[in-house]
């Protein structure tokens, strides 16, 4: 909601335009981001009927941005966000505020509220940016690299033993709270069963470990069927949805696909690394495009299912067109894209399936290579090497924002130099300016 700036200036406020530098890079980044377009897609998500009037958009969004571009929580951003008077500005603020905005919960809320279609909108508004620092161009827009990678969930490593052990305790935890009276809850067994696997696997005693295993999914079965026979509701679907994902987990073998990793996060697959460090990654996959001249993301989306790379690259390529509104020439790949899914007008590039002899097309083929230190930043610098955040949304906004984190990051650089050329300029000429003219200067 948009707050009514009042012409009239605070008596006992210090204005933040009065000790700030105003060619900072994040003062100057502010003032050519197009907040109004934000405001105006992102204003449909508050209800104007309920509870108390609600923040300003350019605020929370603001706070997402240096959230990610910053690699902060939540509750860091906001205590931080105190502390600094630059991000205020960046926020839309224009007295300087000694209490916190909003409650650190409020960041979750926000994200909760947002449509899954509008979450790419916030790298849109950045790409309008970039073309207006000039740091990419029409151009370069239609000469794109398109790459995929694995996010990791906030989970555990996951074992048989420890997620009959949390399904358990979910499922007693959820009959206590509907007064569901079970005949026994194997609370107290089934932690002394876990412990005692923990140490037998440590010992290598193989054959005692998996005797515990099988007594903990023996406890799971019979607590699930329990709450089964003697629920009142049967339209709960929170506890309809915790019952199906027990008997999922119950009947699930080895070498199953679509198997259940985490009892919080259902939606993680085990995704294959293929490096030695780490053969396996348990996350959801990303796909990213970025400018093949400049490496700055113009496309960003996580995959709800664990597809091959080649059956995203329509998506991807469709993303890009929508964002930039510009028609794609040229798509470079790697040989994950083998039998891609894309049937539109631009030229896919597999690179490394053969070499050409035309030494330009050579030069931009061996571009596609630039896309990987970018994920590597992203996952480094960014929020993309662990998603804290819940659920197939929280996957798509954890995607978006480390790729809008890393153009805001790149943008702030790009400024940097800029202004400081300007500034080295000009020490420069005074250097050669007599004392006369240099007072004639700064009196002026």
């Amino acid at each position: 909601m948009v707050k009514k700036k009042s012409p009239q200036k605070e008596l006992f406020e210090t204005e933040l335009l009065d000790f700030i530098d105003k060619n900072h890079p994040l003062c100057i980044l502010a003032n050519e981001i197009d907040w109004k377009s934000i405001e105006a897609k992102f204003l449909p998500t508050y209800n104007y009927f309920k509870g108390r009037p609600a923040k300003e958009v350019k605020l929370m969004i603001g706070l997402q941005y240096l959230k990610a571009t910053y690699q902060e929580s939540d509750e860091s951003v906001v205590v931080k966000w105190v502390e600094n008077p630059y991000w205020q500005y960046f926020c839309g603020e224009i007295y300087f505020q000694r209490k916190c905005p909003i409650n650190p919960t409020m960041m979750t809320k926000f994200r909760n509220r947002v449509d899954r279609d509008k979450i790419s909108d916030l790298l849109g508004e950045l790409i309008k940016t970039g073309l207006k620092f000039k740091i990419i161009t029409q151009k370069s827009l239609e000469q794109v690299n398109v790459d995929t990678t694995v996010q990791e969930k906030n989970i555990t490593f996951p074992t048989d033993a420890k997620l009959y052990y949390k399904m358990l305790s979910k499922l007693v935890s959820a009959s206590k709270k509907r007064c569901v009276i079970l005949r026994q809850s194997y609370k107290r067994k089934s932690k002394c069963a876990l412990i005692m696997q923990g140490r037998y696997s440590h010992a290598r005693q193989m054959k005692r470990s998996n005797r515990e295993i099988k007594k903990l999914r023996t406890y799971l079965g019979r607590v699930t069927r329990d709450i089964s026979r003697k629920m009142d509701n049967k339209e709960d679907n929170e506890l309809l949805d915790l019952l199906e994902l027990s008997n999922k987990l119950l009947l699930q073998k080895r070498n199953d696909k679509d198997k259940i990793y985490s009892i919080h996060e259902p939606s993680v697959y085990c995704i294959s690394k293929g490096k030695s460090h780490k053969k396996y990654e348990f996350g959801v996959k990303s796909s990213f495009a970025t400018t093949t001249k400049e490496c700055f993301i113009v496309g960003a989306f996580s995959l709800e299912k664990n597809l091959y790379d080649g059956h995203t690259l329509n998506r991807q390529i469709n993303q890009v067109e929508c964002l930039t509104s510009v028609k794609l020439k040229e798509v470079n790949v790697d040989l994950g894209y083998r039998g891609h899914d894309y049937t539109g007008e631009a030229s896919v590039n597999i690179v490394g399936r053969q070499r050409n002899k035309d030494k330009k097309r050579n030069r931009i083929t061996k571009r596609r290579s630039s896309i990987e230190p970018i994920i590597g930043h992203m996952k480094m610098d960014g929020h993309l090497g662990r998603n804290y955040l819940k659920g197939e949304k929280g996957d798509m906004f954890n995607t978006v924002l480390s790729a809008c984190g890393q153009n805001i990051r790149k943008m702030l650089r790009f400024i940097k130099e800029r202004t400081g050329d300007i500034i080295f300029t000009l020490e420069s000429f005074v250097v050669f300016l007599t004392v006369e003219e240099k007072n004639r200067l700064f009196q002026g």
